[in-house]
């Protein structure tokens, strides 16, 4: 009895692993367990390395970029779909920015000249090309108003006025002009505006405004300026048409306006006491003179986004986009090189990692059925240029586009997950499509078994992070998207995103998840449809 007990169970066995060696190897599994942290870092040490000098927009180092993950690409089987202008295939998809800058930014006087963001700023937009030489003449607050009028005694036709900030206060704290506490539009952040509009209705050329901040509070004020006017040399993707009103002004500290006028930073004040105290404009005016040039730049940057193809087989017309950007932030002014490992190095050498598994899929007979299109932007620290050029230009049709999963920063955690590492923010999966989201959340369930976080897909994120990344721009065009992120940490667009603080074994954890969820979407029978209009 016992005998023939254990021959039947050692026949069951035997007819078990039988059964087994016949049922369907998981393919998925198989070319997923090729996307390796050892991989990984090996590419990101070069994409990150202080060689490609962080990677800024069209700088060589991003260049350098580009040709990196081409070399991979070739090697891996995957097509060029861009066309040059000799008609040759590329894997090169170039396009232009274009932008408009500050020149030569001064003032002088006296034999003294005064820099631009350092001994002055400028308020509003003035393009003043070659140097000129203009007359100075203090108008008071520069205010007229009612029975107040600063230039009521003045003609400063053709001539530049020097004013004060703000507007007469009288003894007690009240305003001359509203009669109480309250604050008229001759003062606050924009009242410059009127004040240098009234000035050029005047007859005056340019306007120059003693501030009332000194010492620390106006190096501040001059280092948060110098920020803000950069949105004058914001890259667009059109060629950049400026119109400057002329309605514009610089901003000096007492000490500039009184070595430009010839005279002492005490009895400008004297003069402005004159004016709260009797609550009346002066006659009296300093003079000076002085040169200035504004000078307005333009500038052509070419760049261009990596796009690499796998045809399908039977349903090759139709084609996923896997997407990351190429590019960074490149050298701080002060020289420090912003290498960019997790923003956006971690998506970069994930697109080779996944190019390399379905190669290797491919290669042994296991290709997708759709066709796959790895494609790196560029321009997306400038303000999604890449994805936008693409969507724009695609190489492939957008209405063949299934979807697009994006990557951007998984190498490493934020703090609310500082002791949780098994985790990924998704944005975006269910917005267009659910069946996406349902495909994303089982292949998460079936191999990775990773925490999917979606507090950020939540549109009142006041973060907004679904608009910040280049899946928006497939999103808007009515293409499924998923956008893979660990968050914003320390180094973000700083100098110390290096390739040592990089979590290898999580990111490729995320990795296979992308390439999970990929896998089905390019095998699937029927391709996912757009069922969702979510915000």
């Amino acid at each position: 009895m016992k005998k023939n007990m254990l021959a039947g169970l050692l026949l069951s066995i035997n007819t078990l692993a039988f059964a087994q060696e016949r049922l369907p190897q998981d393919d998925a599994a198989k070319y997923g367990a090729s996307i390796t942290p050892t991989d990984l870092k090996k590419h990101l040490v070069i994409i990150a390395s202080d060689s490609l000098e962080g990677r800024d927009t069209g700088s060589p180092g991003q260049k350098k970029a580009a040709e990196y993950v081409s070399k991979y690409y070739k090697q891996y089987g995957l097509l060029p779909v861009a066309t040059d202008a000799d008609g040759s295939k590329s894997y090169l998809q170039k396009y232009k920015l274009y932008k408009r800058s500050w020149g030569d930014v001064y003032v002088k006087s006296d034999g003294k000249k005064y820099e631009f963001n350092k001994d002055f700023y400028l308020n509003g937009l003035l393009d003043v090309p070659e140097e000129v030489s203009t007359s100075l003449v203090t108008a008071g607050y520069g205010v007229q108003d009612g029975e107040y009028n600063d230039y009521a005694a003045m003609d400063v036709k053709d001539k530049s006025v020097v004013i004060f900030e703000g507007e007469p206060k009288m003894s007690g704290g009240k305003f001359l002009l509203s009669g109480n506490s309250e604050k008229s539009k001759w003062s606050g952040s924009v009242s410059w505006q009127v004040k240098a509009k009234l000035a050029q209705e005047k007859g005056a050329k340019y306007v120059f405004i003693i501030t009332d901040k000194t010492g620390e509070d106006l190096d501040k004020e001059i280092r948060q300026r110098a920020v803000m006017a950069r949105r004058f040399s914001a890259p667009t993707l059109k060629p950049v048409q400026e119109s400057p009103s002329g309605i514009a002004a610089f901003v000096v500290s007492a000490n500039v306006a009184a070595e430009m006028l010839g005279t002492s930073v005490q009895k400008l004040n004297k003069l402005k006491s004159e004016i709260d105290k009797t609550g009346k404009p002066v006659s009296r005016s300093f003079t000076g003179k002085a040169t200035l040039k504004v000078g307005r730049v333009s500038e052509t940057i070419d760049t261009e986004n990596v796009a690499a193809f796998m045809e399908g087989s039977d349903k090759k017309d139709e084609v996923l986009v896997i997407s990351a950007h190429l590019d960074h932030i490149g050298i701080s002014a002060n020289g420090e090189i912003n290498n960019g490992a997790d923003d956006d190095g971690s998506g970069t050498v994930s697109l080779l990692e996944l190019a390399e598994a379905f190669g290797k899929a491919k290669a042994e007979g296991k290709g997708p059925r759709r066709s796959i299109l790895f494609l790196n932007v560029t321009g997306e620290e400038k303000g999604l240029f890449g994805s936008e050029y693409y969507s724009e230009n695609p190489l492939l049709p957008l209405k063949s586009t299934i979807a697009d999963l994006n990557i951007d920063m998984i190498g490493r955690v934020d703090e609310a997950h500082k002791n949780d590492h098994k985790y990924v923010y998704l944005i975006g999966s269910d917005k267009l499509s659910s069946t996406l989201h349902e495909i994303s959340e089982e292949a998460n369930k079936k191999y990775v078994n990773f925490k999917l976080d979606y507090t950020f897909n939540d549109p009142k994120d006041p973060n907004r992070f679904y608009y910040r990344s280049d899946h928006y721009n497939f999103a808007k065009m009515g293409v499924p998207v998923i956008f893979y992120f660990t968050g914003v940490h320390e180094d973000y667009h700083r100098p110390g995103d290096d390739v040592e603080k990089i979590l290898f074994d999580k990111q490729s954890e995320i990795v296979k998840l992308v390439f999970y969820t990929a896998w089905d979407l390019v095998n699937r029978d029927e391709r996912i449809v757009v069922d969702s209009h979510k915000e």
